[in-house]
Formats: C-alpha cells, structure tokens, sequence
C-alpha cells in the first residue's frame, strides 16, 4: 500500500476546527420542558439533546470506537446557514456520547456551511480522512479533505482541514451550487482511489467520478458514473459491493472480485427518497451497469417506502458487515419543531445484505439493539378471524420492540390483482387496515388508544397477480393522531412473494414518535414518524388484528419493553 505523503501534512498543520464549542449539556432545559417529559421525544433512537439534525456523515469503526457525524445546526432547531459536522461516539452503535463539533465553517471554502460527506480508512496506517461539501464564499459547492489531529484518540474528537482546499469544484457541465455529497472512497487495483459526487445539470442528474493517486490531488472523469433524465440532483450517493452468496457477511468498499455485484444509491432530492441499484462495475472502464434503469415509478428499488433520507453506509471491520443508517425527518410543522427544541432522528443501524434471489437487498436492525429488551412477553398459536383485535399487553407499547409470524391460508383464495402500473402508496389509502379483503388486512396496531380511535396500521395483504403471487405492505398512519397539523401519508410497497410462502414475518421497532417497520424478513421496510394524541407513554397499547374474511393465525409473537439507551455527554454519562 502506497503511503499518501501530503497527508502526513495533517499533523503539523495548525487548522484547528472546534471553537471548543460543545454540543449540549446534559443539564440543559429545552423551552423550560426537559427532552424526557417530551412525549415525542426517542429513548432508543439516535438524536442530538436540542436543535436540527438531518444527514448521517462519515460513519466508521475506528480503535475499538464507531463514531457517527451528522448534519447539525447548534443554534436552532430548523435548517440553517452555518450546518457543521455533529460528532458521536459509541462501543455499540446504541449507547452514544456526545462530543464537540468536529468540523466547522472556518475558511473561504466552507464558511457558508459543512455539508455531507463520507469517511475512509486508507490501510497501512489506517488512518480515516473525510471527505465533505463546502460551501465557500462565493455559496459554490466545492469538496474538502479532513484528517484528525491526534490518530492515538480513538474519540478522534479533533479534526484538522488540508491546507489545499478546496480539492474538488465544480467541473464543466456541473452547477456550482449543485455538486456535492462525497461517497466513502475506494481503492481500484492499480492503487489510485475512486469517489463518486452528487451532481446536477439542468433536469439531469448525476455521479461524477473523481480519481486520485494521494487523496490530495483529484481528476475528473468525463463521463458521468450514473446519469438519470428528468431527476434533478443526485445527493448522498453511496457505493459498495455486496456478497452474491447470500451470505450476511459484509465487504469492504474496495473489494472487486467474482464473488461480488455492486450497489449504488441516490438520494433524489425532489422525490426525497433513497433509491438504489444493482449492477455490475466495471472497473477498468469506471462504468456502472445497473440491471435496471431508474423509471420513475413504483417499480424502482428503495430501501425504505416511507420517511428515510440521505442514507450512509460503512463496512464495520469489528463484525464483518455493512451497517446503514438514515435520515427520518419530522411529520409535524417547523413550528412545532421550534417549540419542541429539537428535530430529526437516526433510524437504528441496519445491517444489509443481497437476498438469496440476488434481486433485492435484505435490512435487518444490528443485533445489539436487543441488549435493550427489558419486559417480555410471548403469544403462540393465536387464531384470529374476521374482526379481530388481540392486544398485546404487558408491555411498554410506547417503547417496544415486536416480532410477529402469521400463519396464512391457502394462497389460491386471494383476491386478484393486476400490480402493473398500481402505484402501492395511493393502494394503501384504498385499502385500508379497516376494509376487509380475503387474504388480509392483518398485522399490528401501533401506538393505538384503548378505544382504537388513534392508531397506526401496520399491515399485509395478499394477492394472486398474472403468474405469481404478491405481498401489499402498508404503514397507514391517517388515524395516529387527532391532531390536523401533520404529514399522515400512508406509505407502501408491492413485492413478490414465493408461492409456496406458508408464513409471513412482521417486525416493528417503536419508539414514541417513531416506527420503523420490517416486512417478509427484511425484504421490505416502511419508517413512519407519528405523534399520537391519546397513546401516549403509558396510554399507549399494541393490538395484531385481522380484517380479511380468511382467518390468519399469529404463530408466534414476542414483544419487549425497550429500556432507554444511554445518550449523552461526555463527562455525564455513566457508560459501560
């Protein structure tokens, strides 16, 4: 492996970006209502003690410590004109400590703003560099390198800027205010590293890609990695190889080999949406062929089918795996937030990897989330026909984590359904958990009132469809709360089932204002952000129903309490 001189500038080079400026005290009151006695408020989800969060950036395993950056304004709790780089740390990916802000506007090349980027650990001396959008002076959007100032700090809690930057900016055919967004980099055979950049001309969408034999000094490609027509700009993009064996097994970014296919993901600003790809890179023509091309429609592959954005990915070396993360902005208004103090939420890690079929990834939430389970209960072998409504009691339901298996009938009694040209979100608002089909509506009942005048419907159908069979999932939330002021779409999906399918799996993580929701063994899932009215904490119940004419039976069901992770600052956390 090729040392990279320059970078070694890094440690004499007397940038420093903290103010010294810390995130927030774990003392400090939100509008004279502490974060706890707010009933929106996560116990187990990733989130700042005050003000804006979006964009996960730069996460990474490094010494023993994961840390995770992310998009952050300190002063208030809405997107701002001075975004820096929020820093966390953590030994689980659940339990978190806050520290300073590691990057912040300081020069003519970012101090309009810090925006997204990617971390990589370039071997050797394994030394993690990042990559992020500045906007400079002239509010274009240009690339920056970062490096730590101190690699014996496994809290890597300062950070240091090279002293050429800006080391990208906007080539020809790309709008100044429109490049942005660094992907991890990767290294091809012949050594030289390779990153990919959001862009945008006109209503094209686009990602360029960047060589370099230093990380310093980068050339252009001039042909676009990945181009769609009519999409406008391609932010967060993030690209990785994937095991075709169906192992759960992760790989590292480099890897480019027989045994792997490679993913890229777009984040496409005007549908607010992560859309990925699967394909083939060829390397020595830096040329991606994904099986399909972006259409705009249904049919295209996301990661989650309701609120989650500007997704980042990182191979954790400590486990052999991908881990994911997301963006889960807020359903309620920008006022709300500012009296809330706060807004935005981290999904809970996920682990990723291609599904056996090779046509789809697989997200499933990191096993260390269950250290949180606390309270448990099991129901087996529950039949549930026509109307009914079985509660799942017992539990926190404000703060749960549930896993359910149903049992269906014969497939060959589902309804027909043609899913060609269905859009599944406007289906969902059709056909609702209340209106009865055959096979279905059935599933759960979420941070409902005791009388189930508020609830979210988390739910399957089935449907016989030309030559094969076909799963509905839905998360309706038009009924989760009786306020007005709120974003209820209701979200779904349409996916293939295997005919001969017996049982189908439903998981659900839920978290007071948010549920994030894990179909057919993680082959399809649906975040929603919720704020109930009536189930509130300890007002809050979970129910698994059924409202098709065929009886499906809950063939097993565990559900737990989940207790509090522990999230704060250095200094004031007892972490263990």
């Amino acid at each position: 492996m090729k040392i990279i001189p320059e970078l070694l500038l890094f440690v004499i080079v007397p940038f420093l970006l903290n103010s010294g400026n810390g995130i927030e005290t774990s003392t400090h009151s939100i509008n004279n209502r502490t974060p706890e006695k707010q009933p929106y408020r996560t116990s187990y989800h990733f989130q700042p003690r005050q003000n804006w969060m979006n964009d996960p950036n730069g996460p990474m395993y490094y010494k023993g410590v994961y840390h995770l950056f992310y998009q952050h304004n300190p002063e208030a709790a809405t997107f701002g004109d001075r975004i820096v780089w929020g820093h966390s740390v953590s030994y689980d990916l659940i339990n978190w400590i806050h520290l300073n802000n590691a990057i912040e506007p300081s020069g003519p090349y970012d101090n309009n703003s810090c925006w997204s980027g990617s971390a990589t650990i370039i071997p050797g001396k394994e030394q993690p560099v990042i990559l992020y959008t500045g906007i400079d002076d002239k509010k274009h959007q240009v690339q920056n390198l970062a490096m730590p100032r101190n690699l014996s700090d496994p809290f890597l809690r300062e950070w240091i800027k090279h002293p050429q930057n800006p080391v990208m900016s906007p080539p020809s055919g790309v709008e100044v205010n429109n490049f942005r967004d660094p992907s991890t980099a990767w290294q091809g055979k012949d050594g030289k590293w390779r990153v990919v950049i959001g862009a945008q001309n006109g209503d094209e969408g686009k990602t360029i890609l960047y060589q370099s034999e230093d990380f310093v000094n980068w050339k252009v490609d001039p042909n676009p990695f990945y181009a769609s027509d009519n999409t406008g700009v391609c932010e967060c993009p993030d690209f990785f190889p994937v095991n075709i064996s169906g192992s759960k097994n992760g790989v590292d970014t480099s890897v480019q080999n027989p045994s792997v296919r490679h993913v890229l993901k777009i984040s496409y600003l005007r549908k607010q949406h992560d859309y990925y790809f699967l394909g083939k890179y060829v390397s020595d023509q830096e040329n991606f062929i994904p099986d399909v091309r972006f259409t705009g429609t249904s049919s295209d592959l996301r990661y989650d089918y309701g609120k989650f954005y500007a997704s980042k990915s990182f191979f954790d070396y400590a486990k052999n795996r991908r881990i994911l993360w997301g963006w889960v902005n807020e359903s309620d208004s920008t006022q709300d937030d500012i009296e809330k103090g706060w807004a935005g939420l981290q999904s809970i890690p996920r682990q990723v990897w291609l599904d056996k079929s090779g046509k789809r990834l697989v997200q499933w939430p990191i096993e260390e989330v269950e250290k949180l389970r606390d309270k448990h209960i099991s129901i087996m072998g529950e039949k549930l026909v026509y109307g009914s409504n079985l509660e799942v009691s017992g539990i926190t339901a404000s703060q749960a984590d549930v896993e359910v298996l149903f049992e269906l009938p014969e497939l060959q009694s589902a309804e027909f359904l043609d899913p060609d040209g269905v859009d599944p979100q406007l289906l969902c608002s059709q056909e609702d958990a209340s209106r009865s089909g055959i096979i279905g509506p059935f599933g759960l009942l979420a941070l409902a009132s005791k009388d189930l005048k508020e609830h979210t419907a988390i739910f399957f159908k089935i449907y016989r469809a030309p030559n094969r069979y076909v799963g509905l999932m839905c998360n309706d939330q038009r009924r989760s709360s009786f306020r007005h002021d709120l974003d209820k779409t209701a979200y779904g999906t349409i996916f293939d089932i295997d005919p001969n399918l017996k049982n189908i799996s439903l998981r659900s993580l839920i978290d007071h204002s948010i549920i994030e929701s894990f179909g057919d063994e993680g082959r399809v899932c649906i975040t929603s952000r919720v704020y109930p009215s009536l189930a509130i904490d300890k007002d809050a119940h979970l129910y698994a129903f059924n409202n098709g004419s065929q009886s499906v039976v809950v063939s097993k069901l565990n559900a737990w309490s989940m207790k509090q992770a522990e999230i704060g600052r250095e200094g004031n956390i007892s972490y263990t």
